[in-house]
């Protein structure tokens, strides 16, 4: 059931220092960009879908999705691209995904959306760990995040509490792509 009123952003802006430094986003993964592994399973469940990037813009920009860069300098982490698309996209709610995170479920959108209730952010927990950058996040909370950013403060957990928002247990196994090692082995599992 694609969910209109939520806009899903996949985050590719980061340094991907453990990467190499590669652009992380356009790695291939069986012969596809990870980012095109996200949008493929995000897009269908949402109204439209943008990527944040800071890098390659004009190959993320052939896509023919907007592409929203962060307006902080210095690669500041993902709450960054996450304030860039909330004060540039027009939309409620915002689903963000990170690029390194191929097989996010199909119904991710769905169990999110029916477990928020009234928090203004909610987010992944596999029943073993949280994933802070797989969250939903309603556009109010654009400005404490942005008072949070200017105060030096940059990990995503503990805003996404302050901000009043709460885990979605969710039974699927986010796995993520951080190393050259994880990528060549989820290269080699297929």
């Amino acid at each position: 059931m694609k969910l209109t009123e939520i806009t899903g952003v996949i985050l590719a802006g980061g340094r991907a220092t453990r990467m190499g430094g590669q652009d992380k986003g356009l790695l291939p993964l069986n012969g596809i960009p990870l980012w095109q592994h996200v949008f493929q399973r995000l897009a269908p469940q949402v109204g439209a879908v943008a990527i944040s990037a800071n890098r390659n813009i004009p190959v993320y920009q052939r896509s023919g999705q907007p592409v929203i860069e962060d307006t902080l300098p210095d690669y500041p982490g993902p709450l960054a691209g996450m304030l860039s698309a909330m004060e540039q996209l027009n939309s409620e709610w915002f689903l963000f995904c990170p690029c390194d995170v191929p097989y996010i479920p199909q119904n991710l959108a769905q169990s999110l959306w029916q477990a928020k209730n009234e928090y203004p952010a909610v987010w992944v927990h596999d029943s073993e760990r949280d994933h802070p950058t797989i969250s939903l996040l309603h556009r109010s909370l654009s400005i404490p995040l942005r008072d949070y950013l200017s105060a030096g403060e940059r990990r995503v957990m503990v805003f996404l509490r302050q901000a009043g928002g709460h885990p979605v247990v969710l039974h699927h196994e986010f796995t993520n792509m951080n190393t050259p090692q994880e990528l060549t082995r989820r290269r080699e599992d297929v």
